[in-house]
């Protein structure tokens, strides 16, 4: 990709919440290859014999399991066992909603108003070389070239759940199409927007893949991803050349220890700000957009900020002062 890369911000997860905060791996970063073959595909074909399916059945299931236990560390399994914990006291709360939200009220003139909260400003700025959160002004940021969105897994991600995986990050891509009206699809091959499903190991050793991704990525900002705080479950970093504020580069970490819910929510919101909506609000509801892990999906809210988000009416660049009154009309449109 020619010119330099420049950070247009760190896209944070939402679930940095107010509860604790959502052998070794190979020197060379993890394989990212096609998944090892599913020990239940290599089976071979039951008898007839009811007893024997089943216990051919046990057999495959138990490799699978032994496979996937040899591929974890003690670092990640602690992982693991502390993502199942934040999900079930998230829950039990009454938090990471799956509705859309629907039932709660929404006026335009709130619509229009998180909108310039959300796609108008910055969570993060830099401090010299390092991030920090600062919500400043910014300017309207979103992509025009096709979103190519291309899926990879470290090693100890086993084959059923890669399986899974790629199926939600094509069914979300989907979405994405639909609610912007962008060309937004993933891919089996490479792409311009990298999601990454890896462990607590593989992560911290990810920089010369990162490297490879997304050429000329700061250094910097490779030592987040690698030292990534357990109180964020994922990240995403959106990048165009120089100055410009269209993207043309993005890549997704998300930890292979999250379990179904929160591993579901950072794919939706991950994938949603790499489009474009960089920031989160607290006074956003129902949204993804929230530190307050009410919702843990996509809500109808939020749909209509990425449609607002990819309206022709709006141009990439544009500050909240010039983007304010157009907003303001697209919001009276979509919530009359």
């Amino acid at each position: 990709m020619p010119g330099v890369l420049a950070l247009l911000g760190l896209l944070a997860l939402s679930a940095c919440s107010d509860i604790g905060r959502k052998t070794d791996a190979p020197q060379q970063p993890p394989p990212v290859a096609e998944p090892a073959p599913n020990p239940l595909a290599a089976a071979p074909p039951p008898r007839p014999n009811s007893a024997l399916r089943a216990a051919r059945a046990k057999r495959a299931t138990d490799q699978a399991r032994t496979a996937e236990r040899a591929s974890s560390t003690p670092a990640s399994q602690t992982m693991h066992g502390y993502f199942v914990g934040v999900e079930d006291m998230l829950t039990a709360r009454g938090l990471l909603r799956s509705d859309d939200g629907t039932a709660i009220s929404l006026t335009p003139e709130q619509l229009a108003q998180d909108f310039v909260n959300i796609a108008l400003y910055d969570e993060y700025s830099r401090d010299g070389a390092d991030l920090v959160p600062d919500a400043r002004p910014s300017r309207l940021r979103r992509w025009t070239q096709p979103v190519r969105i291309a899926v990879e897994f470290g090693a100890s991600v086993p084959p059923a759940t890669r399986t899974r995986d790629r199926a939600e990050v094509q069914g979300f891509a989907e979405r994405l199409a639909a609610l912007t009206g962008h060309d937004i699809a993933a891919t089996p091959g490479s792409g311009n927007f990298t999601v990454m499903f890896l462990s607590e190991d593989e992560r911290r050793k990810i920089g010369p893949r990162l490297t490879s991704v997304v050429p000329g990525i700061p250094a910097n900002d490779v030592e987040a991803i690698q030292s990534l705080p357990p109180q964020n479950y994922c990240t995403v970093f959106a990048y165009s050349v120089g100055d410009s504020p269209v993207y043309s580069e993005a890549v997704a970490i998300i930890r292979a220890e999250l379990p179904p819910r929160l591993r579901s929510s950072c794919i939706h919101e991950e994938l949603a700000q790499g489009m474009g909506l960089a920031n989160d609000s607290p006074t956003a509801r129902p949204s993804i957009f929230n530190d307050d892990e009410e919702f843990a999906l996509l809500t109808r809210h939020d749909s209509l900020l990425l449609q607002m988000l990819y309206d022709r009416r709006l141009q990439p660049g544009m500050n909240a002062e010039a983007a304010t009154s157009v907003v303001r009309q697209i919001a009276e449109e979509l919530v009359p």
